[in-house]
């Protein structure tokens, strides 16, 4: 069965994602700014659901170039999500000359004992997906969130059957970017994913006395119905593979 991921920030996307039929709830704050780590109150309103939540593990926007400091919060924040009840987390780091940091990785890898582990879009930078993916496998990832090193999805698509192929079972690949339900069902049929990642939200107008502090646009409100078509094509795709 062909399985939809769904990326929230807010209690409204949890219950969004409860109602509509997804098989995975990937939680984060900032979604806007490619995701950071949700607050410990968001962590446990997700847990309370039926749907197995993955929270993001991101101290900071910005580069996934982290120092000791950053790495002790991680640690931290991996323990909030493991006390919370979530299923698992989402990982990732990368050197400046553009490598998976394999010493980090492990390191948190070693904190998530008993939780499925997904390494995030870092994989989107690196030089060698290949090389990546096989440390991926050896550091005991349960997947890689991925648009085949392009802006999405469709426009990675040869690089995502490729990954796929070479993974071969011992990883998920979940194709994630721009992924809706208008083009899910080609993207699973040309590449042979399993898994599909989208965010299946619809933007919020600010009202016009909120406008103008500074305190930044509203996030926007994750959509149940997109959410049941992008699993019907899901699952239409594999039924007619």
């Amino acid at each position: 069965m062909t399985r939809v991921e769904i990326c929230v920030e807010t209690p409204q996307g949890i219950a969004a994602a409860n109602a509509a039929g997804a098989d995975r709830i990937e939680l984060c704050a900032s979604l806007g700014v490619g995701g950071l780590t949700p607050s410990a109150g968001l962590m446990r309103c997700a847990a309370r659901g039926h749907v197995p939540t993955l929270a993001m593990i991101r101290p900071r926007a910005g580069s996934f170039i982290f120092d000791g400091d950053e790495a002790a919060v991680m640690i931290d924040d991996i323990h909030a999500a493991r006390e919370a009840g979530l299923k698992g987390v989402v990982l990732g780091a990368i050197t400046p000359d553009g490598h998976l940091d394999r010493d980090l990785l492990l390191r948190l890898s070693g904190q998530c004992a008993g939780m499925e582990r997904t390494l995030h879009r870092v994989f989107d930078l690196v030089r060698d997906p290949a090389e990546a993916l096989e440390f991926a496998i050896e550091a005991g990832f349960t997947r890689i969130l991925t648009s085949g090193q392009c802006p999405t999805a469709v426009q990675g698509q040869a690089c995502l059957a490729r990954l796929n192929a070479q993974a071969a079972g011992r990883i998920v690949i979940l194709a994630g970017s721009g992924v809706n339900a208008g083009n899910a069902g080609a993207l699973i049929r040309a590449t042979g994913v399993g898994e599909v990642h989208a965010s299946c939200r619809r933007s919020v107008q600010l009202a016009a006395d909120d406008a103008g502090f500074g305190f930044g646009p509203m996030p926007g409100l994750t959509d149940p119905d997109a959410i049941r078509a992008l699993v019907a094509a899901a699952r239409g795709a594999q039924s007619r593979a």
